[in-house]
């Protein structure tokens, strides 16, 4: 156990990163669980994975403009599918939404394959990276997310707002830390506070996420272990410790 590790000038920007995801996609999974479409994450964000393969693959550095065009368009593309799918064969949006998760996720194998460096590429998508954001990356994040919410709240009665923020913020926070964390803190703090007016629901719903974030951090740190994964874990302990009791 290195308690050296626990240093707040190594963890300060992993913590700003995931409160700035958790104070995004508490409300966006509130409203993902409330229409019912619970893989629509994990689809969106594979998607995003998958341009930033492409654009790895073209030679495109990943901290330039081209590598987050690159992610947002894929993104706002299936958000588009999505909303589509929603309008027209509401009956089978989620195969059709887990459809595209398997077919992206599929297609991302298939260029890491051909890449020296893909199942690194691959791996940080999935896992994330975390501890090694930067002030950069926190600051742009979080310029995309305020705007994507502030269209969401303007237009909240069109259909086509909710896809277009979910897809900005997705995009952001998958670079931020990988798609399996993106999930747990999209759906579990909101599938622990369900059924919960927003009053109650959104104080429970960010202490869940920010106490799972803390302690994964923290045991990251620790026990020298993947940030991104004992973070999915401490958030799925934190979500069942504090769900809400139904009577």
């Amino acid at each position: 156990m290195n308690w050296a590790a626990l240093d707040p000038g190594l963890l300060a920007w992993p913590l700003a990163a995931a409160a700035l995801v958790l104070a995004t996609h508490l409300p966006l999974g509130r409203e993902v669980l409330a229409r019912g479409i619970i893989f629509l994450d994990l689809a969106v964000a594979q998607v995003a994975g998958l341009g930033i393969l492409v654009a790895a693959s073209l030679g495109w550095p990943a901290a330039g403009w081209r590598m987050q065009a690159a992610a947002l368009a894929a993104a706002l593309l299936a958000g588009a599918g999505m909303r589509l799918a929603e309008r027209r064969w509401p009956a089978i949006q989620e195969p059709l939404i887990g459809s595209v998760f398997v077919l992206a996720a599929s297609l991302g194998s298939l260029l890491a394959a051909g890449d020296p460096h893909g199942s690194e590429q691959l791996r940080d998508i999935l896992v994330g990276q975390v501890l090694w954001v930067s002030p950069t990356q926190v600051g742009t994040a979080a310029l995309a997310m305020l705007a994507a919410m502030a269209v969401w709240w303007r237009w909240r009665r069109q259909g086509w707002a909710f896809y277009l923020a979910f897809a900005i913020c997705v995009t952001q926070s998958v670079q931020l830390l990988g798609v399996y964390l993106v999930f747990a803190s999209l759906i579990f703090p909101a599938l622990a506070v369900r059924g919960l007016a927003a009053r109650a629901a959104l104080p429970r719903g960010y202490a869940i996420g920010v106490l799972g974030c803390v302690a994964g951090l923290a045991a990251s740190a620790l026990f020298d272990l993947p940030a991104g994964g004992v973070m999915v874990v401490t958030l799925a302990c934190a979500a069942l410790l504090l769900a809400r009791r139904r009577a």
